[in-house]
């Protein structure tokens, strides 16, 4: 029966094709994260874009500067509502994300429909990440690899049935020096690598475990010109994601991308920067039923959190 409601939730609820079997879980960690790098393909494995570096690679976090905070809701097909809130600072990221629906219809396992069942997901996950410029007999390299690793804590429920469980991720970047040739120029360009589910299983309470698969992905990415940055990836599952986004001013983004995985989906965006408020919103297509997301994220990156420290010492006793 449990393999039916999987089978569920992946048409209704995540509304991607998502292959199901006895052995693999189906959860949130199959659903794209993110606004704004979803804009452009969801291609973010070798980008460091504020809070949300932390859905991609944990590498990504030791290139972040001050503080950022970002925050999504979105809705699928009228059924299933996904909410993450995730807050990150150079080197450390924390995040929650909660995916929920009712009447979803259960089968058998001969295909028989059961009772309308809910279903829900909280994941909490912790990354960390170092590079190069941390250490000073690093500091002088033509090159900043960074190194990160996560931890990922999934409860879910199905019906009646609870389980819970986790998965750890490893991740690498490697950013190299701007590259200008004529009127060519070339900025931040970044290779980056992700092992997800490198082990980790989801247990339930009345017994039995399901394993999350394992997956490698390789990424690239750089600015060009000074008004555009391409992004693209590829997993060994032969997900396949491409993305850009063009500024054409500094306050504005907007981004166009497309990726494949289980099926082909086009996906477009726009970011606006009001004085460190970052509205994003994101346009998915799919087989089943188009998808928008709007997000917010506060970027502290100006902050000055030593003379924030001096002027309380001031103020308090």
């Amino acid at each position: 029966m449990r393999r039916g409601i999987f089978t569920g939730i992946a048409l209704l609820v995540l509304a991607w094709a998502v292959s199901t079997s006895g052995q693999n879980a189906i959860s949130i960690l199959d659903i794209p994260h993110g606004v704004g790098v979803l804009g452009s393909g969801g291609a973010g494995l070798s980008v460091v874009s504020g809070a949300e570096t932390l859905y991609y690679n944990p590498a990504g976090l030791a290139g972040l500067s001050g503080i950022s905070f970002s925050s999504l809701l979105a809705s699928h097909m009228g059924q299933a509502s996904y909410s993450s809130f995730a807050l990150a600072m150079q080197s450390v990221g924390l995040g929650v994300e909660i995916l929920s629906s009712g009447g979803i219809q259960g089968y058998d396992d001969e295909g028989n429909p059961t009772e309308q069942l809910s279903f829900g997901n909280t994941l909490i996950s912790l990354g960390l990440g170092v590079d190069s410029s941390q250490f000073e007999f690093l500091s002088g390299l033509p090159m900043r690899p960074a190194l990160g690793a996560q931890i990922r804590l999934l409860t879910t429920r199905l019906g009646d049935e609870r389980g819970s469980g986790f998965t750890f991720d490893l991740g690498g970047r490697l950013q190299f020096a701007d590259i200008a040739l004529g009127p060519f120029a070339m900025t931040d360009p970044a290779i980056g690598v992700t092992v997800s589910s490198l082990f980790g299983t989801l247990s339930y309470d009345g017994g039995g475990a399901e394993s999350f698969p394992m997956d490698i992905g390789f990424g690239a990415s750089a600015g060009l010109f000074g008004v555009a940055h391409v992004s693209f990836e590829a997993h060994v599952t032969g997900a396949i994601a491409l993305g850009v986004t063009y500024s054409p001013i500094p306050t504005l983004d907007l981004r166009l991308g497309m990726w494949s995985k289980g099926g082909f989906s086009i996906t477009a965006g726009l970011g606006l920067d009001i004085q460190g408020f970052l509205v994003d919103y994101a346009f998915v297509s799919s087989g089943l039923q188009a998808s928008h997301r709007v997000g917010l994220t506060l970027d502290f990156s100006a902050l000055d959190i030593s003379a924030l420290g001096s002027s309380l010492r001031r103020i308090l006793p």
